[in-house]
């Protein structure tokens, strides 16, 4: 794979993450951070990623360090518009800006990112490669999944297609943060997974769900709240939060879709304006600690990006993917997403929210 495009995702190296041998870790690299201090401002989702943020990798390992940790929470559209209004300013007002990897590609094309300079990141000798962008780091994934309540949804669902049946009614639940998702989602389903961007077919089907009454909620907290209430019975979720949820008593499970799984990555990138850089780079070998990793994997059920986290095998079954699973994952098509984001949140918003 040609890491300079990120297009398209090597499913074989993957596949073959668990096989990585981690390196000695290098002679004085913890030390590499340890006089530094500062304040780093830190732009972030809020809800549970926010929290785990502060108990995994800010207070533990950054804040013994000196570190005076701030973060900013928002949702990624009002932060990405922030970072692209601010980038001609001699400073910024973050250090280091929390995104999917898909908003990671958006705001190189806008070159108001860093390019990184990967030496001050001991740390991601151990990263995935498919993971280490030229202008972000990888800091979790997951995959789109359909996640259900079996009490209410049979029988199970087995694709995206179930997920948007209009036959479930207002049982089908949507988030409204995460429409470029559901857009490729129901893209997928009119296209048996043969495209994720086809926008025309994908306003089909979601058209068809909300006239069967499908409901909308602001945040995944919310979905969360209405599937434990059983307010509704379907949707489509990172299987990470599925397995959350489970942990949290919420009757639900997840199910691969047969058209094929979406990748999620999240992580951090530096604006080109950030007050403090060194502080930025900070953050990010602390993030790829082998303790925040496996710490991440417990508590929020993503995968870890670094080959040297070790994750239980009870664990891995139920937030990892199978031999066959692997071979659908799909990365996104970034570039596509970057151009005609604002015209899908648009059509969403005006149309689809109306």
């Amino acid at each position: 794979m040609n890491n300079a495009k990120h297009g398209h995702m090597s499913r074989r190296h993957f596949m073959q993450k668990t096989a990585l041998v981690a390196g000695a870790l290098t002679v004085g690299a913890e030390s590499v951070f340890a006089q530094q201090a500062g304040k780093i401002v830190v732009g972030t989702w809020g809800g549970d990623y926010a929290r785990l943020l502060t108990k995994n990798i800010e207070d533990p390992i950054l804040k013994p360090k000196g570190f005076e940790i701030v973060q900013d929470q928002a949702s990624d559209a009002p932060r990405r518009a922030k970072i692209v209004a601010e980038k001609r300013l001699p400073r910024g007002s973050s250090d280091i800006q929390g995104l999917s990897s898909a908003n990671m590609f958006e705001m190189n094309e806008a070159e108001a990112v860093e390019k990184l300079d990967y030496s001050k990141i001991p740390n991601a000798k151990n990263l995935i490669p498919e993971l280490k962008y030229p202008y972000g780091v990888g800091h979790i994934y997951s995959g789109k999944v359909v996640v259900y309540n079996p009490k209410l949804i049979t029988p199970a669902p087995t694709s995206f297609k179930d997920a948007f049946d209009p036959k479930w009614g207002s049982k089908i639940g949507m988030i409204d943060i995460q429409y470029l998702y559901i857009v490729i989602a129901a893209s997928m389903a009119a296209t048996n997974g043969a495209s994720m961007i086809d926008f025309e077919k994908a306003k089909d089907v979601l058209l068809a769900a909300k006239k069967a009454g499908a409901r909308l909620y602001p945040t995944n907290e919310a979905f969360a709240q209405a599937l434990k209430t059983e307010e509704i019975g379907i949707g489509i979720m990172w299987k990470a939060r599925a397995v959350q949820w489970q942990n949290s008593g919420i009757a639900c499970e997840s199910a691969a879709p047969s058209e094929g799984i979406p990748l999620y990555v999240s992580g951090f990138s530096i604006p080109r304006n950030a007050p403090n850089k060194e502080g930025a780079y900070a953050y990010m070998n602390a993030m790829l600690e082998k303790s925040a990793q496996e710490a991440f994997a417990v508590d929020m059920g993503y995968n870890p990006t670094v080959s040297n986290a070790i994750v239980a095998s009870d664990l891995q079954k139920r937030i990892g993917f199978t031999a066959d699973e692997m071979k659908r994952l799909r990365d996104l098509d970034y570039g596509y997403l970057a151009k005609n984001d604002a015209m899908i949140k648009e059509w969403w918003d005006k149309v689809f929210k109306a």
